[in-house]
């Protein structure tokens, strides 16, 4: 059982919310780009 101790721990260790953030910090950062990107490819025209 001192193996699943280890993994609890490990993962109550992580701080998801941090992770969460993160990963919604990235998503709105590369959608600016991706944005300008496919307006480009079509000529502009949405």
């Amino acid at each position: 059982m001192e193996f699943l101790d280890g993994i609890t721990g490990f993962l109550t260790g992580i701080n998801f919310k941090v992770i969460f953030q993160l990963t919604c910090l990235a998503l709105v950062l590369v959608s600016g780009p991706v944005v300008i990107f496919l307006l480009a490819a079509k000529g502009g025209d949405m």
